[in-house]
């Protein structure tokens, strides 16, 4: 396995009343065994599949201040993470909502690559049957549904000081601000947002359909193109790179893509993140408002559906069966 740990441990926190949480310290590291490796290996699997916020330390960050100390070794891991734990807590403590769990911090290597994971793990009940059929009542971290985990790319800290994006975290679920005090305990902020990025790219490769003056079918294959591209880094996690891309578009004989961007104000990083939910604009229109949603493949426009601008209504040939009987019952 690629990945590998150097050091590991873990705390808890319970959370006592609406102000009071309650540290609960273990007194040295975790052995790096099987078990322990299978974890980091399930916390780093689901992480990376979530959509995650991009970020950097303040200058006057007491974390990145105790991670200096650790990598310079005027402190030890275990050291660094029961003071860590502490700040942690006092910011957990401003919040009613958070309940606190198994905190682990963890140093690790992965694909030459090395890593700081914070994690916040809740433990869920469920029940097991043993050898003799008896059913037991038995507690497990829920991991797949964990939305409190931030993680630094020690590398890309250490290498590249204006790095906008060697901290990312997750932002947690709509209605909690659940990100709040985990920036507040890590002194950040957030950096590069990778659903502006793309946004940008979007309206770029429009923009440059008209430049280059395509016709619709062009601008739509070249809308499918990109898509194309942008699907196979995701699958492949890798970044867009807007040199790459460019190579796989149309040109006419005074532009191409690389200098109709670095011609225009789209403010797009050379390399960035995919972000799956933007780029399905390349592929359908939606959007939602007054009690209205509409949702439909880019395809289907001036087919089954037109627009009239000038009345700012959308007519729709063909509704979708289940839809139509809806419409059916109601009209009895």
């Amino acid at each position: 396995m690629s990945l590998q740990i150097e050091q590991i441990i873990l705390h808890q926190l319970i959370r006592k009343s609406e102000s009071e949480i309650e540290v609960v310290l273990r007194d040295s590291v975790l052995e790096n065994h099987q078990v322990v490796t299978d974890l980091v290996a399930d916390i780093n699997r689901v992480y990376s599949n979530k959509a995650k916020a991009y970020g950097l330390f303040h200058e006057n960050s007491l974390f990145e201040t105790s991670v200096k100390e650790l990598k310079l070794g005027n402190q030890d891991f275990l050291n660094f993470s029961q003071q860590s734990v502490k700040q942690l807590r006092n910011e957990l403590a401003k919040y009613p909502f958070a309940e606190g769990g198994a905190v682990i911090f963890c140093l690790y290597r992965y694909l030459a690559v090395e890593y700081l994971l914070i994690a916040v793990l809740n433990s869920c009940h469920s029940m097991l049957v043993n050898d003799k059929l008896e059913i037991n009542q038995t507690q497990y971290l829920d991991i797949d549904h964990a939305d409190i985990i931030a993680r630094i790319d020690i590398t890309e800290w250490q290498t590249e000081p204006d790095s906008k994006r060697y901290l990312t975290f997750l932002k947690g679920r709509v209605g909690r601000k659940v990100s709040d005090f985990f920036m507040d305990y890590l002194g950040a902020s957030e950096g590069l947002n990778a659903k502006n990025q793309n946004k940008n790219l979007v309206q770029a490769v429009d923009d440059y359909c008209q430049e280059i003056q395509l016709d619709k079918q062009e601008k739509k294959a070249v809308r499918e193109q990109v898509y194309g591209y942008c699907k196979g880094q995701l699958e492949a996690g890798e970044e867009i790179k807007l040199s790459n891309l460019a190579k796989e578009l149309p040109a006419s004989d005074d532009n191409d893509f690389t200098s109709f961007v670095a011609g225009q104000n789209y403010d797009l990083d050379e390399e960035f993140p995919v972000d799956r939910s933007t780029l399905r604009q390349l592929k359908k229109f939606s959007g939602s408002g007054g009690g209205l949603t509409i949702n439909f493949d880019s395809d289907l426009l001036g087919e089954r559906i037109r627009w009239d601008a000038q009345t700012d209504t959308l007519v729709i040939k063909g509704l979708p069966p289940n839809l139509r009987d809806q419409l059916q019952r109601n009209n009895q």
